[in-house]
């Protein structure tokens, strides 16, 4: 009998469009695959139309919601839904990804105690696998090889990696270290000597766990194709190490925009294949129901995604016995209309450089509180500083260490947000990128500590929180921050005031400073704006820095004059230059709201494009609409009248 044949599915670097589902099975699953059909898979398909789906293999729990023989299965099953997920989207040509938990298997700790790794105290986790242990070859890759031959899926996005890995005290983990570093006296505190020693050691192992299983897969079978979730993101700022064959991200169920706006612009220079994930519902976490979100809501976060070049995913619920509430496909398929009616015009595009933001993931690694989940708030400032910077229309990259060396010339500004370090290669480097007719921007105290010399300051005391009023062109605002005094130099420009009370009485303080250094100009902030801009919002705060950015950077590429709920993100794709204009306005950030069903329209926006000569044309994307324009003193002059969610100008030059 011939072999059957199927359609051929996209690979994940071919992929833009996806579509997630888990439910993390239970010791309450007794009753898996009751309720899935070939229809409820095909309804899916029909609906939507992805590139891939994502379903439910085995989440946190432990507990696989097929019957493995390789791992530890739920209570009960009616049949084997992995088989009818498998089959539907292999004769659709739909490629299948399983979500899979990692490092995090609660199941297989309970069962295999020495699995566990162990906390400072000497205590066993409950949840977390040890990355020096045998979890990794005892049950993680056969269960994976078991999902690759027997059910023929084709790869995993796996959950509960990086962000669930936490240091490991374990016998063989002390030993390790002892081993590599001759250091015998372990740390167990932040306080204690060697501990960051201790957190490198304990990153670089997982490093090593990911790459394990990883080479392994790949060595067994190419095709299967592996994220790991959160891997070489804003948590893992680094260069990619591992052969992982995409890198993916599932953001939060709140403040989803905002979230959306940071990784994507950190995952877009990684190097590979990138998408983001959105939660379809929302909610104040562990306090349910949550609800669904509206297609708007999705769009809204969508766009943020698409306007970086990258692939999106939503996830939505499965039941208790693995099916899904089939009315929510109805609003996932207008959110994969608005996604496809971009695709051509957005995915893959490639940015311009404008505005460099320094991620330094030497300096994240430092003041990290866990191994790489950034729960202590250390995304805090350079989300802050993102935010005020797109809010005031400047298209903006997020580079890590790796994407700026060696091409800082390439942008025009580049800045450093609150931080307490940066490698001596890269301090050299920016140094040399002013002194070469750079523009660099640093923000606090801490980061313009580095280059006093080249600021032209003296410091004066100790750096201190303090309530102060910032004042800039007439206006005022509170400010509670670290802030430190300086002294201004000969030659240099202070701008910005600091006030003791809210009023301009008596000498200000500084607020900033710009100088010239050998052919390009430095500023910086004495008090810390990112935090500030997040906690304790003022349009002020916005202003200034956008005023600093004026002072170094005055004639961007592309300027939007109209709103601050634009974004702006430049980018060539086919090489055309798209101008992508994404409004951010509406109530995504209030915690208080859940679902909303209306993303206010902003306009008429003035849009100014620098380019070297007339282009040939302009149309306005999706709807293709060729777009009225003056061309004057080497700029393109036009208006939209109204922006909805996302638009894109693309111009042929």
């Amino acid at each position: 009998m011939a072999k059957k044949q199927y359609p051929k599915r996209l690979k994940r670097a071919e992929s833009f469009l996806g579509i997630h589902f888990d439910f993390h099975a239970g010791d309450d699953c007794t009753q898996i695959g009751r309720n899935v059909s070939r229809k409820m898979v095909e309804n899916i398909i029909d609906r939507v139309q992805p590139d891939y789906i994502q379903c439910d293999c085995k989440g946190h729990r432990g507990l696989s919601s097929y019957p493995t023989k390789a791992g530890n299965p739920a209570p009960g099953f009616v049949r084997d839904q992995l088989k009818i997920w498998r089959s539907v989207t292999a004769e659709r040509g739909v490629a299948l990804f399983m979500h899979y938990s990692g490092v995090w298997d609660s199941e297989a700790v309970r069962q295999h105690p020495s699995w566990a790794r162990i906390d400072e105290n000497g205590k066993r986790d409950k949840n977390a696998t040890s990355v020096f242990g045998p979890y990794v070859d005892k049950l993680l890759i056969p269960q994976l090889k078991e999902l690759c031959d027997d059910y023929g899926v084709d790869g995993i996005w796996c959950d509960g990696e990086c962000w669930a890995t936490k240091p490991d005290w374990s016998k063989k983990a002390i030993a390790a270290f002892q081993k590599e570093t001759g250091i015998t006296d372990i740390p167990r505190s932040p306080d204690d000597k060697h501990y960051f020693d201790y957190m490198q050691f304990c990153r670089e192992a997982f490093r090593r766990y990911l790459d394990h299983y990883v080479t392994v897969m790949h060595e067994h079978n190419p095709d299967f194709q592996i994220a790991s979730n959160w891997a070489y993101s804003s948590f893992m700022p680094e260069p990619v190490t591992v052969d992982v064959d995409y890198i993916s991200g599932d953001y939060p169920l709140q403040n989803s925009v905002n979230v959306a706006r940071l990784e994507g612009r950190c995952m877009a220079r990684q190097g590979k294949p990138w998408d983001l994930m959105a939660w379809s519902f929302a909610g104040k976490w562990g306090q349910r129901p949550y609800s669904t979100k509206t297609a708007v809501q999705l769009q809204q976060e969508a766009a943020v995604v698409l306007a970086v070049g990258g692939g999106f995913q939503a996830y939505f619920k499965q039941d208790r016995d693995g099916s899904i509430f089939d009315w929510t496909m109805n609003m996932m398929a207008d959110v994969a209309k608005f996604c496809r009616a971009r695709q051509a015009v957005c995915h893959r595009a490639e940015p311009v450089p404008q505005v460099g933001l320094i991620h330094s993931g030497q300096a994240h690694y430092r003041k990290a509180a866990n191994l790489f989940a950034p729960w202590g708030g250390e995304l805090t400032p350079i989300s802050g500083i993102l935010r005020a910077l797109l809010e005031s229309q400047y298209s903006t990259e997020v580079l890590m260490e790796h994407h700026a060396a060696g091409r800082m010339a390439e942008y025009p500004l580049l800045v450093v947000p609150e931080c307490e370090y940066l490698p001596p290669s890269i301090k050299r480097e920016l140094r040399d990128y002013v002194a070469g007719g750079g523009n660099l921007l640093l923000i606090g105290p801490a980061a313009a500590n580095m280059f006093r010399k080249e600021l032209g300051v003296s410091f004066r005391g100790a750096a201190q929180q303090k309530a102060q009023f910032l004042e800039y062109n007439g206006v005022m605002a509170g400010v509670n921050s670290a802030w430190r005094r300086v002294v201004a130099g000969r030659g240099v420009k202070a701008i910005g005031g600091l006030y003791p009370k809210d009023r301009p009485e008596g000498t200000p303080e500084a607020a900033a400073t710009v100088a010239n250094f050998g052919k390009g100009r430095i500023a910086a902030t004495y008090l810390d704006l990112g935090e500030a801009y997040v906690n304790s919002r003022t349009s002020l705060v916005r202003d200034f820095i956008a005023a600093l950015v004026r002072e170094l950077f005055p004639e961007p590429m592309v300027e939007v004059n109209g709103s601050h709920f634009v974004d702006v993100a430049v980018n060539r794709i086919d090489g055309k230059l798209a101008v992508n204009l994404v409004n951010t306005a509406g109530p995504h950030h209030d915690p208080n709201i859940y679902a909303f069903d209306e993303v206010p329209p902003v306009g008429p926006l003035a849009v100014s494009i620098r380019l070297p000569k007339r282009p040939k044309r302009i149309s306005l994307e999706p709807s293709a609409t060729e777009m009225t324009y003056r061309f004057s003193k080497g700029a393109v002059q036009l208006e939209l009248p109204r922006l909805e969610i996302h638009d894109i100008l693309l111009v042929e030059e």
